[in-house]
């Protein structure tokens, strides 16, 4: 297990704290949460889209949303599943809601805007200790990036919506792809479950796949979908097929699949990836924010 030296951020974040409310919300909070929310469509399509479609109750979400509020205003909320994510938060919601969290973490990763999910991290590693504190990896500066328009360059034709009968296939390169990319399979613990997400994703209509025969060369999801905003994650090309100039062309074809269910497409991507980013760029997307993931 990799513990990392320092917190980065911590300047940034701040301590001052000033007197504020944490509760777990309910679905009486549901148009509050929806306001919140709203203010920035792209940074928090991930738990907006999950709220949209499942409200706020932990018994229909799988998992609790706690609320930051001041002045008797709902001002901030914090996604607290497998995924820990903040929205809106300022230093003084970071603050209350690691102090509120406890020494049981319930979540396995932290994600969110760079300097609010560092500034979250330390604030409970500070707080709660090694629970908190004993991470995998940390990836500090993921661009967030989005396009509103058709891609710059010709989409591939041969990428389409994936149906059932790539079922087995496209599970298993889901599994190839999370495994390269985390580090760890996301099968480890609970396989059925991870087999049924894919199958959710496909029966929506959200995964999208190149294939020669009933192999997959190319492969992206639509994980969050919520107003006028979606967001693509598990991108993945063939090893065997990279550095060929490929994968720009499959982009710019889950771009315009993709916008025929909502005008702006957006994602997030690891700074170190320059190939990815160059690709990206190529289709058309631009920089809007940075995200940073926690992972333990």
């Amino acid at each position: 297990m990799e513990q990392a030296a320092a917190f980065p951020g911590r300047s940034s974040v701040g301590l001052r704290r000033r007197p504020g409310n944490v509760r777990v919300l309910n679905r009486k909070d549901l148009p509050a949460a929806i306001r919140v929310l709203s203010i920035n469509p792209i940074e928090n399509v991930m738990v907006a889209a999950r709220v949209r479609a499942a409200g706020l109750e932990q018994s229909s979400l799988g998992c609790p949303i706690w609320g930051f509020e001041r002045d008797g205003v709902l001002r901030a909320l914090c996604h607290v599943g497998s995924n820990m994510v903040p929205v809106n938060a300022d230093a003084e919601a970071v603050a209350a809601w690691a102090d509120f969290a406890g020494p049981r973490r319930p979540c396995a990763s932290i994600i969110g805007p760079s300097t609010v999910a560092l500034g979250l991290w330390r604030e409970l590693s500070d707080r709660w200790g090694p629970a908190w504190r004993d991470v995998r990896n940390v990836r500090p500066h993921q661009p967030v990036l989005a396009i509103s328009k058709d891609p710059q360059v010709t989409p591939n034709p041969g990428v389409r919506k994936v149906t059932l009968e790539h079922w087995d296939a496209y599970f298993e390169a889901a599994v190839r792809m999370y495994t390269e990319e985390v580090g760890v399979s996301p099968v480890q613990g609970n396989p059925a479950g991870y087999r049924f997400y894919i199958r959710q994703l496909i029966t929506s209509g959200r995964a999208f796949g190149l294939f020669d025969g009933n192999r997959v060369l190319f492969k992206a999801d639509l994980g969050s979908v919520s107003g006028s905003v979606c967001q693509v994650q598990g991108v993945w090309l063939e090893p065997e097929l990279r550095g060929r100039g490929l994968s720009a062309a499959a982009m710019a074809a889950v771009v315009q699949l993709a916008r025929k269910i909502v005008p702006t497409v957006s994602l997030y991507v690891n700074d170190y990836n320059l190939p990815a980013r160059a690709s990206y760029a190529r289709v058309g997307f631009s920089e809007v924010g940075e995200f940073a993931t926690i992972h333990y």
